[in-house]
């Protein structure tokens, strides 16, 4: 997986010279969503479930569907209104969703082919191009990248043993029970490491922007990494379990102030009555 994020790095890297203010944007915009998402998940739950609707439907559609703007804007908003209604039941399916991924992207390492990175006849044809010309080609060779990451992957994951894909749905039955035996422990785990890749990938983006290699670093040293990460993620749950407890105190209050203000109308109606 790390061989495709640095060739996926080296094409970014090109096009970030075509259109900068792409990867700045995104980059910035997937920091602050993820940290809203991974220190915030339980507390906003329903805008941050509307939220992260959006973005798991935009990504279904981008793969499913196509690149166009139109089909990923629709699942986009479709994704996002059908989290909204299941609540607790998109958050444990996402967790089940993560989980699976994670472990797909440990696992299905040799069975992936590295793609080719973009010829330098390429390069210098776009480069010949005009700013609004070359914008364009940049951001289509994006897609196209990506168009061709996906299908590399549905083909590792029909390469894998069968143990392997065992332990991938292992991995999802697990979160699956978690989710509706332990919701609030699981949907603060599933906030705290979506929120947390969020701040990965937005970080990466701005470090490419500037003009540095964090693919490159990180896969110079993963084990590092990889435990910032499970940091990361660990903090974040404890923090929305924590912080999130006087919610739901507050939350069940008014309901018993409701429920003993019937019943003392209950007793003033058959007092009158008798």
């Amino acid at each position: 997986m790390l061989e495709i994020l640095q060739n996926f790095e080296s094409t970014v890297g090109e096009a970030a010279r075509l259109r900068p203010v792409v990867l700045a944007g995104t980059g910035a915009a997937a920091v602050g969503v993820g940290l809203f998402v991974w220190l915030g998940g339980l507390g906003l739950r329903k805008l941050l479930v509307a939220i992260a609707g959006a973005i798991t439907g935009g990504i279904l559609g981008f793969v499913l569907i196509g690149s166009g703007v139109v089909p990923m804007a629709a699942s986009a908003v479709a994704a996002a209104v059908i989290a909204r209604v299941f609540e607790r039941v998109f958050i444990t399916v996402l967790a089940a969703a993560l989980a699976a991924a994670i472990g797909f992207a440990v696992l299905a390492g040799p069975y992936i082919e590295s793609p080719q990175a973009v010829s330098a006849a390429d390069r210098d044809g776009a480069s010949a191009r005009t700013t609004t010309d070359e914008g364009a080609a940049g951001m289509e060779e994006i897609k196209a990248y990506a168009v061709d990451i996906g299908g590399r992957i549905k083909r590792a994951a029909w390469l894998m043993p069968p143990q392997k894909q065992a332990i991938i749905a292992l991995l999802a039955v697990i979160s699956l029970v978690g989710g509706f035996v332990f919701w609030r422990p699981t949907a603060a785990l599933c906030f705290s490491v979506l929120g947390a890749i969020l701040i990965f990938a937005g970080m990466i983006l701005l470090l490419l922007y500037k003009g540095a290699a964090p693919v490159s670093r990180i896969s110079s040293q993963p084990l590092i990494y990889a435990g910032i990460f499970a940091a990361m993620a660990l903090f974040g749950t404890v923090e929305q379990l924590l912080l999130c407890r006087g919610a739901k105190k507050q939350a069940a209050r008014p309901k018993k102030a409701d429920g003993q203000k019937e019943e003392s109308q209950e007793r003033h109606r058959s007092w009158r009555t008798g």
